[in-house]
């Protein structure tokens, strides 16, 4: 696969958006024709798919990738709330060739960190620029081409050990529950010892410590993107009491709540 696989260019796109919702317990969406290129992160909840006639299941911690042109129909958990966010990038008129790379890629991914930061800065831009500007097109089309740069990565980091995939999901679809390192290693029949050794190999940090952080990433993007209060978002993110995730916030990101979601709001948010 080239390392440019859809050989697009800025004037190729139309326009390019961002968005964050959370459906209730049922949700469904459609049936709509897809119009756009559309990047779906899942974060809680599960998202099943029809792509014309054919089910995809998602769950937590992927991204899934939409073509135009396709009939679409979506539903959500019937027992908890479904929060997903997205990247939609219009085409003005897709290549062929373009058309034929997207077939080839993976329906879904894990999420990774970079896609996550790609998308908060579209969210946070597109408050004061307009769709078509080029600063969001630029940013729409770094992710489709984020997208293949990750297919391939996804493939060669198949040599991990198994036991790292199956703490990760556990992580993305449980975050907001209490873990401990037992439990994590009893999931996937090792001594916690040797969970942390694996973890320490393969993601240079360990089990909880991965926790916590991805549970202070989510809880950054419910302050920026939502109007949750602080108790509310501390209890969705798995954190003991309010105070316990001011604290944890403060300490990780050198901010407090309300600064974090001051900043992102008026526009200002730096990295």
């Amino acid at each position: 696969m080239s390392s440019l696989p859809l050989n697009l260019s800025i004037q190729d796109i139309g326009h390019a958006t961002a968005g964050s919702i959370v459906y209730p317990p049922g949700g469904r969406l459609g049936p709509r024709i897809q119009q756009d290129v559309q990047l779906v992160m899942l974060y809680t909840g599960e998202m099943n798919v029809e792509i014309n006639g054919r089910m995809v299941s998602i769950g937590p911690g992927h991204v899934v990738l939409l073509k135009p042109g396709c009939e679409e129909n979506f539903t959500f958990s019937r027992s908890e709330e479904t929060w997903h966010r997205w990247i939609a990038v219009h085409i003005n008129k897709l290549p062929e060739e373009a058309t034929q790379l997207l077939g080839q890629l993976p329906e879904y991914l894990p999420l990774t960190e970079e896609m996550n930061r790609l998308l908060d800065l579209m969210l946070n831009m597109q408050r004061y620029a307009s769709v078509d500007d080029p600063a969001m097109i630029s940013l729409g089309l770094a992710a489709l081409y984020l997208y293949p740069t990750e297919s391939r990565r996804a493939l060669l980091e198949k040599e991990k050990h198994p036991a790292i995939y199956q703490v990760l999901s556990q992580i993305y679809e449980h975050y907001m529950d209490e873990l401990t390192l037992a439990e994590l290693a009893a999931r996937v029949g090792l001594s916690p010892e040797h969970l942390v050794r694996l973890f320490k190999q393969y993601e240079q940090t360990t089990p909880i410590a991965y926790l916590w952080s991805y549970r202070i990433d989510r809880a950054v993007e419910l302050l920026t993107s939502t109007g949750l209060n602080v108790t509310e978002i501390a209890h969705r993110c798995g954190f003991k009491t309010s105070h316990h995730f001011a604290r944890m916030i403060k300490q990780i990101t050198g901010r407090t709540a309300s600064e974090i979601r001051r900043l992102s709001w008026s526009g200002m948010r730096k990295s």
